[in-house]
Protein backbone atom coordinates (compact mmCIF):
# COMPACT_ATOMS: atom_id res chain seq x y z
CA UNK A 1 0.00 0.00 0.00
CA UNK A 2 1.18 3.66 -0.86
CA UNK A 3 0.13 6.56 1.28
CA UNK A 4 0.29 10.22 -0.03
CA UNK A 5 0.09 12.37 2.70
CA UNK A 6 0.69 16.31 1.53
CA UNK A 7 0.05 20.04 1.96
CA UNK A 8 1.94 23.32 2.47
CA UNK A 9 4.46 23.93 4.32
CA UNK A 10 4.02 23.90 8.26
CA UNK A 11 0.46 22.64 8.16
CA UNK A 12 1.70 19.51 10.01
CA UNK A 13 2.67 17.09 8.00
CA UNK A 14 5.78 15.57 9.53
CA UNK A 15 4.31 14.65 13.27
CA UNK A 16 1.55 12.85 11.85
CA UNK A 17 3.68 10.53 9.04
CA UNK A 18 5.83 9.47 11.67
CA UNK A 19 2.87 7.94 13.86
CA UNK A 20 1.09 6.73 10.51
CA UNK A 21 4.20 4.95 9.65
CA UNK A 22 4.27 3.40 12.92
CA UNK A 23 1.31 2.48 12.72
CA UNK A 24 1.07 1.09 9.44
CA UNK A 25 4.31 -0.40 9.00
CA UNK A 26 5.63 1.81 6.59
CA UNK A 27 8.86 3.79 5.51
CA UNK A 28 8.26 7.37 4.45
CA UNK A 29 9.59 8.66 1.32
CA UNK A 30 10.35 12.37 0.74
CA UNK A 31 8.79 14.78 -1.19
CA UNK A 32 10.03 17.92 -0.87
CA UNK A 33 12.36 19.80 -2.80
CA UNK A 34 15.49 21.20 -0.88
CA UNK A 35 14.79 18.46 2.66
CA UNK A 36 16.69 15.91 -0.09
CA UNK A 37 19.60 17.97 0.48
CA UNK A 38 22.49 17.50 2.56
CA UNK A 39 23.26 20.54 4.74
CA UNK A 40 19.95 22.35 5.30
CA UNK A 41 18.38 20.45 8.31
CA UNK A 42 17.40 23.95 10.46
CA UNK A 43 16.78 26.03 6.95
CA UNK A 44 13.89 23.17 5.67
CA UNK A 45 12.79 21.87 8.54
CA UNK A 46 14.02 18.61 8.32
CA UNK A 47 12.80 15.93 10.09
CA UNK A 48 15.01 15.37 13.79
CA UNK A 49 17.31 12.70 14.86
CA UNK A 50 14.71 11.23 16.92
CA UNK A 51 11.64 11.00 14.21
CA UNK A 52 14.37 9.76 11.64
CA UNK A 53 15.03 7.03 14.29
CA UNK A 54 11.85 6.21 14.73
CA UNK A 55 10.71 5.40 11.13
CA UNK A 56 13.54 4.81 8.11
CA UNK A 57 13.16 8.19 5.69
CA UNK A 58 13.91 7.57 2.21
CA UNK A 59 15.25 10.84 0.23
CA UNK A 60 16.10 12.68 3.34
CA UNK A 61 19.56 14.63 3.14
CA UNK A 62 20.63 12.23 0.42
CA UNK A 63 22.67 14.27 -2.08
CA UNK A 64 25.00 16.59 -2.18
CA UNK A 65 24.42 20.81 -1.77
CA UNK A 66 26.04 21.12 -5.32
CA UNK A 67 24.22 18.87 -6.89
CA UNK A 68 21.52 20.15 -10.01
CA UNK A 69 18.30 18.66 -8.16
CA UNK A 70 14.70 18.02 -10.93
CA UNK A 71 11.66 16.48 -10.66
CA UNK A 72 12.62 14.06 -13.15
CA UNK A 73 15.86 13.19 -11.15
CA UNK A 74 13.42 13.38 -8.24
CA UNK A 75 11.21 10.64 -9.81
CA UNK A 76 14.00 8.05 -10.53
CA UNK A 77 15.35 8.40 -6.52
CA UNK A 78 11.48 7.86 -5.56
CA UNK A 79 10.39 5.22 -7.81
CA UNK A 80 13.81 3.36 -6.86
CA UNK A 81 12.61 3.72 -2.76
CA UNK A 82 8.91 2.86 -3.51
CA UNK A 83 10.17 -0.18 -5.28
CA UNK A 84 12.66 -1.34 -2.56
CA UNK A 85 9.94 -0.69 0.06
CA UNK A 86 7.85 -2.84 -1.44
CA UNK A 87 10.27 -5.58 -2.43
CA UNK A 88 10.64 -5.87 1.96
CA UNK A 89 7.13 -6.12 1.77
CA UNK A 90 5.87 -3.17 3.68
CA UNK A 91 3.99 0.37 2.98
CA UNK A 92 5.35 3.40 1.96
CA UNK A 93 3.94 6.93 2.82
CA UNK A 94 5.07 9.79 0.40
CA UNK A 95 5.15 13.01 2.18
CA UNK A 96 5.68 16.64 0.65
CA UNK A 97 4.24 20.06 -0.13
CA UNK A 98 6.29 20.27 -3.65
CA UNK A 99 3.48 19.59 -5.71
CA UNK A 100 6.16 19.23 -9.00
CA UNK A 101 7.74 16.88 -7.40
CA UNK A 102 4.54 14.70 -5.64
CA UNK A 103 3.70 15.03 -9.98
CA UNK A 104 6.92 13.44 -10.92
CA UNK A 105 6.53 10.54 -9.19
CA UNK A 106 3.03 9.63 -10.15
CA UNK A 107 3.53 10.53 -13.56
CA UNK A 108 6.43 11.48 -15.09
CA UNK A 109 7.43 13.71 -17.36
CA UNK A 110 7.91 11.18 -20.93
CA UNK A 111 5.16 13.00 -22.26
CA UNK A 112 6.78 16.54 -21.74
CA UNK A 113 8.06 18.47 -24.25
CA UNK A 114 12.02 19.21 -23.31
CA UNK A 115 13.20 22.54 -23.15
CA UNK A 116 13.26 24.88 -26.21
CA UNK A 117 16.73 26.65 -25.78
CA UNK A 118 15.55 29.03 -29.09
CA UNK A 119 11.91 29.97 -28.08
CA UNK A 120 13.07 30.37 -24.08
CA UNK A 121 15.31 32.81 -25.66
CA UNK A 122 12.98 34.92 -27.28
CA UNK A 123 10.54 34.77 -24.65
CA UNK A 124 12.96 36.01 -21.98
CA UNK A 125 12.75 39.36 -23.83
CA UNK A 126 8.87 39.95 -22.97
CA UNK A 127 7.55 41.85 -20.23
CA UNK A 128 5.66 38.89 -18.07
CA UNK A 129 2.21 40.62 -18.77
CA UNK A 130 2.90 39.94 -22.86
CA UNK A 131 3.69 36.32 -22.02
CA UNK A 132 1.32 35.71 -19.73
CA UNK A 133 -1.56 36.68 -22.71
CA UNK A 134 0.04 34.56 -24.86
CA UNK A 135 0.07 31.78 -22.56
CA UNK A 136 -4.20 32.32 -22.50
CA UNK A 137 -3.81 32.87 -26.27
CA UNK A 138 -2.47 29.92 -26.50
CA UNK A 139 -4.19 27.33 -23.26
CA UNK A 140 -6.34 29.11 -21.35
CA UNK A 141 -6.85 26.07 -19.38
CA UNK A 142 -2.92 25.72 -18.43
CA UNK A 143 -2.67 29.48 -18.02
CA UNK A 144 -5.63 29.23 -15.20
CA UNK A 145 -3.09 26.33 -13.28
CA UNK A 146 0.20 28.40 -14.02
CA UNK A 147 1.48 30.75 -11.56
CA UNK A 148 1.33 33.78 -13.74
CA UNK A 149 3.54 36.05 -11.55
CA UNK A 150 6.73 33.40 -12.05
CA UNK A 151 8.25 34.34 -15.64
CA UNK A 152 9.93 31.09 -15.95
CA UNK A 153 6.97 29.00 -14.80
CA UNK A 154 4.72 31.12 -17.57
CA UNK A 155 7.71 30.37 -20.38
CA UNK A 156 7.79 26.71 -19.15
CA UNK A 157 3.60 26.59 -19.59
CA UNK A 158 4.35 27.99 -23.32
CA UNK A 159 6.67 26.01 -24.44
CA UNK A 160 4.36 22.96 -23.85
CA UNK A 161 1.04 24.73 -24.83
CA UNK A 162 3.39 25.55 -27.83
CA UNK A 163 3.78 21.95 -28.42
CA UNK A 164 0.49 20.90 -28.56
CA UNK A 165 -0.58 23.19 -31.87
CA UNK A 166 0.99 21.60 -34.57
CA UNK A 167 2.79 23.78 -36.40
CA UNK A 168 2.46 24.89 -40.09
CA UNK A 169 4.69 22.18 -41.41
CA UNK A 170 3.10 19.70 -39.46
CA UNK A 171 -0.66 20.86 -40.83
CA UNK A 172 0.32 21.05 -44.39
CA UNK A 173 1.23 17.16 -44.29
CA UNK A 174 -1.84 16.20 -42.20
CA UNK A 175 0.58 15.62 -38.83
CA UNK A 176 -1.49 16.68 -35.44
CA UNK A 177 0.56 18.05 -32.91
CA UNK A 178 2.08 16.37 -29.81
CA UNK A 179 -0.56 15.88 -27.42
CA UNK A 180 1.01 16.79 -23.88
CA UNK A 181 -1.83 18.22 -22.36
CA UNK A 182 -2.61 14.83 -20.75
CA UNK A 183 0.36 15.12 -19.03
CA UNK A 184 0.26 18.81 -18.00
CA UNK A 185 -2.73 18.66 -16.65
CA UNK A 186 -3.22 15.02 -15.28
CA UNK A 187 -3.75 15.16 -11.58
CA UNK A 188 -2.12 13.14 -9.23
CA UNK A 189 -4.78 10.36 -8.81
CA UNK A 190 -3.78 8.05 -11.95
CA UNK A 191 -0.59 6.81 -10.38
CA UNK A 192 1.55 4.14 -11.31
CA UNK A 193 -0.14 1.23 -12.34
CA UNK A 194 1.41 -1.74 -11.15
CA UNK A 195 -0.99 -3.18 -9.01
CA UNK A 196 -0.53 -1.75 -5.58
CA UNK A 197 -3.47 0.11 -3.54
CA UNK A 198 -3.07 4.33 -3.35
CA UNK A 199 -4.88 6.22 -0.37
CA UNK A 200 -4.24 10.64 -0.20
CA UNK A 201 -4.47 12.76 1.85
CA UNK A 202 -4.64 16.66 1.17
CA UNK A 203 -3.71 18.27 4.78
CA UNK A 204 -5.27 22.00 5.44
CA UNK A 205 -5.45 24.62 7.80
CA UNK A 206 -7.85 27.99 7.94
CA UNK A 207 -5.49 30.74 6.68
CA UNK A 208 -4.98 32.34 10.24
CA UNK A 209 -3.71 29.36 11.86
CA UNK A 210 -1.52 28.54 8.56
CA UNK A 211 0.18 31.85 8.65
CA UNK A 212 0.41 31.65 12.79
CA UNK A 213 2.48 28.07 12.56
CA UNK A 214 4.65 29.46 9.62
CA UNK A 215 5.65 32.69 11.47
CA UNK A 216 6.22 30.51 14.56
CA UNK A 217 8.60 28.13 12.77
CA UNK A 218 10.77 30.72 10.92
CA UNK A 219 10.93 32.11 14.79
CA UNK A 220 11.78 28.68 15.69
CA UNK A 221 14.37 28.50 12.90
CA UNK A 222 16.36 31.35 14.32
CA UNK A 223 16.06 30.16 17.41
CA UNK A 224 17.94 26.90 16.56
CA UNK A 225 20.54 27.87 14.58
CA UNK A 226 19.56 28.80 10.98
CA UNK A 227 21.93 31.66 11.08
CA UNK A 228 25.05 29.38 11.94
CA UNK A 229 23.99 26.78 9.90
CA UNK A 230 23.80 29.08 6.37
CA UNK A 231 27.24 30.72 7.16
CA UNK A 232 28.97 27.64 7.60
CA UNK A 233 27.67 26.41 3.83
CA UNK A 234 30.63 26.50 1.83
CA UNK A 235 29.74 25.00 -2.06
CA UNK A 236 26.35 24.77 -3.59
CA UNK A 237 24.68 24.83 -6.42
CA UNK A 238 21.98 26.84 -8.18
CA UNK A 239 18.80 24.05 -7.17
CA UNK A 240 19.65 24.24 -3.54
CA UNK A 241 20.82 27.80 -3.53
CA UNK A 242 17.15 28.51 -4.09
CA UNK A 243 15.89 27.25 -0.98
CA UNK A 244 13.15 29.21 1.04
CA UNK A 245 14.83 32.02 3.23
CA UNK A 246 18.73 31.31 2.25
CA UNK A 247 18.74 34.37 0.41
CA UNK A 248 17.16 36.72 3.06
CA UNK A 249 19.62 34.90 6.10
CA UNK A 250 22.87 36.01 3.90
CA UNK A 251 21.55 39.40 3.68
CA UNK A 252 21.64 39.28 7.37
CA UNK A 253 25.29 37.48 7.44
CA UNK A 254 26.47 40.80 4.93
CA UNK A 255 25.40 43.35 6.94
CA UNK A 256 22.44 43.80 4.62
CA UNK A 257 19.69 43.86 6.70
CA UNK A 258 18.56 43.57 10.16
CA UNK A 259 17.31 40.05 12.05
CA UNK A 260 14.00 41.68 12.56
CA UNK A 261 13.84 42.49 9.26
CA UNK A 262 15.29 39.30 7.99
CA UNK A 263 13.02 37.42 10.15
CA UNK A 264 9.55 39.18 8.78
CA UNK A 265 10.77 38.55 4.84
CA UNK A 266 11.07 35.09 5.34
CA UNK A 267 7.67 34.75 7.15
CA UNK A 268 5.62 36.64 4.16
CA UNK A 269 7.85 34.51 1.53
CA UNK A 270 6.99 31.38 3.16
CA UNK A 271 3.53 32.37 3.48
CA UNK A 272 3.63 33.20 -0.04
CA UNK A 273 5.07 30.14 -0.96
CA UNK A 274 2.05 28.63 1.05
CA UNK A 275 -0.63 29.94 -0.86
CA UNK A 276 1.39 28.76 -4.25
CA UNK A 277 1.67 25.53 -2.73
CA UNK A 278 -2.38 25.61 -1.92
CA UNK A 279 -3.42 26.53 -5.58
CA UNK A 280 -1.33 24.27 -7.30
CA UNK A 281 -2.90 20.90 -4.97
CA UNK A 282 -6.79 21.97 -5.21
CA UNK A 283 -6.18 22.98 -9.12
CA UNK A 284 -4.31 19.85 -10.24
CA UNK A 285 -5.84 17.26 -7.37
CA UNK A 286 -8.91 15.84 -6.38
CA UNK A 287 -7.58 14.52 -2.73
CA UNK A 288 -9.64 14.08 -0.14
CA UNK A 289 -8.88 17.12 2.17
CA UNK A 290 -8.65 17.73 6.05
CA UNK A 291 -8.80 20.85 7.92
CA UNK A 292 -6.80 20.40 10.30
CA UNK A 293 -7.65 23.44 12.55
CA UNK A 294 -10.62 22.21 13.95
CA UNK A 295 -9.45 19.24 15.75
CA UNK A 296 -7.05 18.41 17.83
CA UNK A 297 -3.68 16.49 17.18
CA UNK A 298 -5.35 13.32 18.02
CA UNK A 299 -8.33 14.33 16.67
CA UNK A 300 -6.79 14.19 13.39
CA UNK A 301 -4.38 11.60 13.28
CA UNK A 302 -7.56 9.04 14.49
CA UNK A 303 -8.92 10.83 10.89
CA UNK A 304 -6.05 10.16 8.94
CA UNK A 305 -5.47 6.59 10.17
CA UNK A 306 -9.76 5.70 9.47
CA UNK A 307 -8.97 6.72 5.95
CA UNK A 308 -5.88 4.90 5.80
CA UNK A 309 -7.50 2.09 6.99
CA UNK A 310 -10.68 2.08 4.87
CA UNK A 311 -7.88 2.35 1.61
CA UNK A 312 -7.18 -0.89 2.87
CA UNK A 313 -9.72 -3.02 2.87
Amino acid sequence: MRFFLVGPTAVGKTALAIELAEQFDAEIVNADAFQIYRGLEVLTAKPDAEFQHRVRHHLLGQISLTEIMSAAKLRELALAALDDIHARKKNAIVVGGSGLYLKAITHGFDQVPPPDPKLREELAALPLKELAERLQQLDPELAARTDLKNPRRVIRAIEIATSVIPSEAQRSRGIPGHDHKACAAGSLESARDDGLKYCSVLLLRDRHDLYQRINERVNAMFADGVEEEVRALQDIGPTAASALGLKEIRALIAGQISREECIAKIQQATRRYAKRQLTWFRHQTTFPQLNLTPFSYREALRAITQMFRRAQE
